[in-house]
């Protein structure tokens, strides 16, 4: 769950940007879906949630900054958007505003016949994720997960 190089670099770059029309980063992810590479931005704002104008200024505004620097070589499609109300938890400043609420985590190997465990966040620290379910605690590190989400009931 740690971030590429470019993924800090890009963080780096978008943060200024986002802060400068009242938002904030939360992630960012560089991924290649089938033929085609996804810079991916995530960026957020405390009151009420990000917008769509929001979204598209901090896009064409962070386009120029890349297209001028040219930190990535080959065609990618750029795509700024919320992280969504099932959103990723990866760095400890995600664990720690997040603590207490309900979370999804994807496990490698399944743990009572599971490979999905939702319960309460409890805590993070030194890389490992502590979730209780039905008032027991389970802690794993982030190399035993596949993911950590914010769980939601439709």
């Amino acid at each position: 769950m740690a971030y590429s190089k470019l993924e800090k670099m890009i963080i780096d770059m978008a943060t200024p940007v986002a802060e400068s029309i009242g938002c904030y980063i939360y992630d960012t992810e560089f991924v290649k879906e089938g033929t085609m590479k996804y810079l991916r931005i995530y960026a957020d704002k405390e009151d009420g949630g990000i917008s769509i104008d929001e979204c598209e200024r901090i896009n064409r505004k962070i386009g120029e900054i890349l297209d001028e620097k040219d930190p990535i070589k080959e065609n990618y499609v750029l795509e700024v958007s919320s992280p969504g109300i099932e959103r990723k938890l990866k760095t400890p400043w995600h664990f720690e505003k997040y603590n207490g609420r309900q979370i999804d985590v994807g496990l490698y190997k399944a743990v009572d016949g599971s490979k999905i465990l939702s319960g309460i966040l409890k805590g993070f620290a030194d890389g490992k994720v502590t979730v209780e379910t039905d008032s027991t605690e389970k802690t794993f590190g982030l190399d035993d997960v596949t993911f950590v989400k914010l769980h939601f009931d439709f």
